[in-house]
């Protein structure tokens, strides 16, 4: 059945005046004309917008934002010149402290829309002390626009490629492979690779900063085994890119969305650069997982071994831990620290990171947890805190069941999607642990992504 538009209070094409009232979870703005709800990207919370409806649904409608007639005292004009039309960030024209605000704000909706909770302490937003060009990690697209080369993020909504020469929220040094890489390519003749067609060589450009080392390197996913120009694309690039110790290619033969193929070629230098996080280093492989604003990292991480309130005596859990970043922050203050993985190679980086800090207090398996931590309760093996760092989806409810089971004191739930986040905390709720306080971190600043730590606590073991 067609749908029946005629009631609608909007059409698609026309003008409206549209006041906004709050920002939705992508950043846009979300505004009411006549009781009917409308999207506007760049739109803020207290402004009347002119906007152009672009798009029509039975609930909503979608607008670009033509003007304001009143605009926000929190907005301000973006750095970035191609912001408009760029992807890569929602929030540049919010000023930063609005956007600690904001992204409080969006934890504090979730907890009681979504979990029903309530009594529960949200602390402002720790912010970033550079909320500018913070990302260590670069993946950008390569294509062809209006018949040259581009590398840079996709614009907004669309897989079109947008030229990027300085991106504000990018490392200065993966500004700078993305620049050499582009003229390279130009340079070479080498193809772009078009995902319509399948056809092409490149496909996208990664770079990876340790911060703390200045170490770099530059991988280059082909959609072909032999990568064309090889030898030059090694030389210049050595010869202009500062700190570089690794060359990699990535081969990506399929047709999906995914960026990286499963075969990885060291063309020159090392396999891996270091980085440092308080004290602990780390090797990062072009596959590796390790968090993109390294300052902040380190915030995250010092929160949650803060809330998991550890004396040097306990034994800890900790569920989805990925290359050992966590663990070993929590191994200097506990007694025992058991990581647990579903991913082989990210087990196998954890131990090395393991060894290579000197940590013996660890010992990491891989599997999955509904499945690993039954065996180890068996064992005899009591955890006094979890710690879970879930992927943005959340735990499965198996999961979670999972912990309780372990009856531990405490849990550290980190994440990074508010939603999820309550959801498992309505859920860890019921089964009695106790949500105290949350604590947002701002990993992404110019996003509207936001991280949490959560402190959770067995409820029969509440003092009267």
């Amino acid at each position: 059945m067609a749908k029946d538009y005629k009631k609608l209070p909007v059409k698609k094409g026309a003008t409206y005046a549209v006041d906004i009232i709050s920002l939705g979870h992508s950043g846009e703005g979300v505004g009411r004309y006549q009781d009917f709800t409308i999207f506007v990207p760049h739109a803020l919370p207290g402004e009347q917008a002119i906007v152009k409806i672009t798009e029509v649904k039975k609930n909503y409608a979608k607008g670009q934002m033509i003007k304001t007639q009143s605009a926000s005292l929190d907005r301000i004009t973006p750095q970035c010149f191609i912001y408009s039309k760029c992807g890569g960030c929602q929030l540049q024209h919010l000023n930063y402290e609005a956007q600690l605000r904001v992204k409080r704000q969006q934890v504090v909706d979730a907890v009681s829309r979504i979990g029903k909770l309530d009594n529960i302490a949200i602390h402002p937003t720790l912010g970033a002390q550079e909320p500018w060009y913070y990302r260590n990690k670069m993946q950008f697209p390569v294509g062809t626009e209006e018949g040259e080369v581009a590398i840079g993020c996709f614009q907004q909504g669309t897989h079109s490629i947008v030229n990027t020469d300085n991106c504000y929220i990018q490392h200065n040094y993966n500004n700078k492979i993305a620049r050499e890489m582009r003229r390279l390519i130009t340079q070479l003749g080498i193809s772009p690779y078009d995902e319509k067609t399948g056809t092409g060589i490149v496909r996208h450009v990664l770079g990876r900063v340790g911060v703390q080392t200045g170490e770099v390197m530059v991988v280059i996913v082909t959609a072909i085994d032999k990568l064309p120009y090889a030898e030059k694309i090694i030389e210049a690039l050595k010869g202009r890119i500062p700190g570089l110790v690794s060359i990699i290619q990535n081969i990506n033969n399929k047709r999906t969305n995914v960026i990286m193929g499963d075969k990885t070629i060291t063309l020159w230098g090392r396999d891996t650069i270091t980085d440092k996080l308080g004290e602990f280093k780390f090797e990062i492989s072009a596959r590796s997982f390790f968090q993109v604003n390294t300052a902040q990292a380190e915030a995250l991480y010092d929160k949650a071994v803060e809330y998991a309130a550890l004396t040097g005596r306990e034994t800890v859990v900790d569920a989805y831990c990925g290359t050992g970043t966590i663990t070993l922050f929590l191994a200097r203050h506990a007694a025992k620290v058991y990581g647990i993985e579903i991913v082989k190679p990210a087990i196998l980086d954890a131990r090395r990171n393991a060894a290579n800090n000197n940590v013996t207090n660890t010992e990491f398996i891989v599997g999955d947890a509904i499945e690993i931590m039954p065996d180890l309760f068996k064992q005899g093996i009591r955890p006094d805190v979890i710690v879970v760092d879930p992927p943005r989806a959340g735990c499965d409810k198996l999961v979670l069941e999972t912990f309780v089971n372990m009856n531990p004191e405490r849990i550290v739930y980190v994440s990074c999607n508010p939603a999820t986040l309550a959801r498992d905390l309505a859920v860890l709720d019921e089964y009695g642990y106790k949500t105290r306080e949350i604590q947002p971190v701002d990993m992404f600043p110019q996003t509207f992504h936001v991280e949490c730590v959560a402190l959770l606590q067995r409820k029969h073991s509440e003092k009267p």
